[in-house]
């Protein structure tokens, strides 16, 4: 799909069509923002746009070039991402791999490919490599990738795609041309939700979409039905009070059932505090509506502070769970313990 595909991302479609436009595209780019936000999309429109044969430094993403961009298989588009990534998207088997498939870019990854981009473009004028979670390469790797981007080879464009740019060297980052992407606008969600889970609600699309953090991807693969666990995790979370040890373990115990149980919790509850301070403002949209009592309940028992504290708990904890593989319920207790301790 073409960069004019991407939707919602205006300020950094723009960067990337003015500097195709000027025919100065720089050798190394930093896609970032959050997951799913459609960074990758972007990346794979720029590699399009640099191979079209019909539309050059546009991209009309119906050439046997632009398709094959698409599809992953150009010969001049290099495609890198950890190796438990490519077993997910079902791009190879863990049997393909020696070992368990790793969860970093390795630097024998960007050894490969700093080797492909030594030979000369077999069919456009450019080479392209997207470096899909780059800040997923371990330290060894990202010193490697340095040298290629102090010294890239001619007519190449490094285009690295991060949730997590703060992982990466400083000297990395200072040596890309940046564009930012920010979380999808809350309708735009809704609808996509709408139109992939069928008969689903307009509430209960609105209440996935918010819970989403302005993430297609997330979004999508949020569990809907699971919302009717909603009201049951709010209300027991607003039932815990300070002192009370065996009510926070016991929460967290029936919330970490699972991980993805743990994560909608997470989701429930990121969104709730929202609400919670929401309700100190009179006539202000609550995503939870059927609880607006107990929202202005919760607002007058916790400062601001406390709920920015909150926040950024919820925060930790789903980092550990999803990107550091914790154990989701030892993750919620020692978040319920930090919540309710002191």
């Amino acid at each position: 799909m073409p960069l004019s595909a991407v939707k919602c991302q205006e300020r950094a479609v723009s960067a990337l069509e003015s500097a195709l436009a000027r025919g100065h595209v720089h050798h190394a780019w930093l896609f970032q923002g959050p997951e799913g936000v459609g960074k990758e999309l972007a990346a794979v429109g720029l590699a399009q746009a640099l191979c079209c044969t019909e539309q050059p430094n546009v991209g009309c993403g119906a050439c046997a070039s632009c398709r094959r961009v698409e599809k992953r298989n150009h010969p001049d588009v290099t495609l890198v991402m950890p190796e438990d990534e490519q077993v997910q998207r079902g791009l190879a088997g863990r049997s393909d791999f020696e070992r368990t498939p790793s969860r970093d870019i390795r630097i024998e990854q960007i050894r490969q490919l700093q080797e492909r981009l030594a030979f000369r473009a077999l069919e456009s004028k450019t080479k392209v490599a997207i470096l899909v979670a780059a800040h997923a390469m371990n330290a060894s790797a990202q010193n490697a990738l340095l040298k290629t981007l102090e010294e890239p080879p001619a007519g190449t464009v490094l285009i690295l795609v991060s949730s997590a740019p703060e992982k990466l060297l400083p000297t990395i980052r200072s040596r890309c041309s940046k564009a930012s992407f920010g979380p999808l606008p809350v309708a735009f969600l809704t609808e996509h939700i709408k139109q992939h889970k069928k008969g689903v609600d307009d509430v209960t699309a609105a209440q996935a979409a918010t819970m989403a953090g302005g993430s297609l991807s997330r979004a999508l693969d949020f569990d809907v039905d699971g919302l009717a666990e909603r009201r049951d995790i709010i209300e027991r979370f607003e039932a815990l009070a300070p002192g009370d040890a065996r009510g926070w373990l016991a929460l967290a115990e029936t919330l970490a059932e699972d991980r993805a149980s743990a994560e909608l919790a997470l989701d429930v509850l990121q969104v709730w505090l929202r609400d919670v301070g929401c309700a100190r403002v009179p006539g202000a949209a609550l995503v939870n509506a059927d609880l607006e009592p107990l929202a202005v309940s919760a607002a007058g028992r916790v400062s601001a502070a406390g709920l920015a504290r909150r926040a950024v708990l919820i925060d930790e904890a789903r980092n550990a769970i999803t990107q550091r593989n914790g154990a989701a319920r030892l993750q919620l207790e020692r978040m319920f313990i930090e919540m309710f301790a002191a």
